[in-house]
């Protein structure tokens, strides 16, 4: 059995913002965040979010989704190589929906850069006041910065 098994996925916000006047060229940028909420019985929801937007007028373009995954999990894994594989297992169903979309939108599809978030400190897991990983929702990263 991996790490963690995903039960199910759904999206739970998107937001898409097309005011792009035809024929003029963008400069997309991305970021993106993703957390982990754990249970007391194996099972836990991850969180991620892309926001794509052009670099120079955000409010002329912009796309934000938000996709949820519930996994189980085998007790003893530590948190981190669960943040890790949930991210595998999430990543691609938001890469794709995006994709979807900008091409059914009319627009070139995007399709948004893979991150490998085991060399960045996103999978960093902090403890809330009762002792239970309180991942910062707005923990957000450039996938191209160079943040070795």
């Amino acid at each position: 059995m991996k790490n963690a098994v995903m039960q199910g996925f759904k999206l739970t916000s998107v937001e898409f913002q097309n005011n792009i006047k035809a024929n003029k060229k963008i400069e997309l940028g991305f970021s993106y965040s993703y957390n982990v909420k754990y249970s007391n019985n194996n099972t836990c929801i991850g969180e991620f979010t892309a926001k794509i937007t052009d670099k120079t007028n955000p409010d002329e373009f912009r796309i934000t989704v938000t996709g949820n995954g519930m996994f189980r999990f085998k007790q003893d894994t530590p948190k981190e190589q669960l943040h890790l594989s949930t991210y595998d297992d999430i990543f691609p169903y938001v890469r794709a929906f995006v994709t979807t979309l900008t091409s059914n939108a009319g627009i070139p599809p995007i399709i948004i850069p893979y991150i490998d978030i085991s060399k960045k400190e996103i999978y960093r897991v902090e403890m809330d006041k009762n002792g239970k990983p309180a991942p910062n929702p707005d923990d957000f990263i450039n996938p191209y910065a160079d943040n070795n």
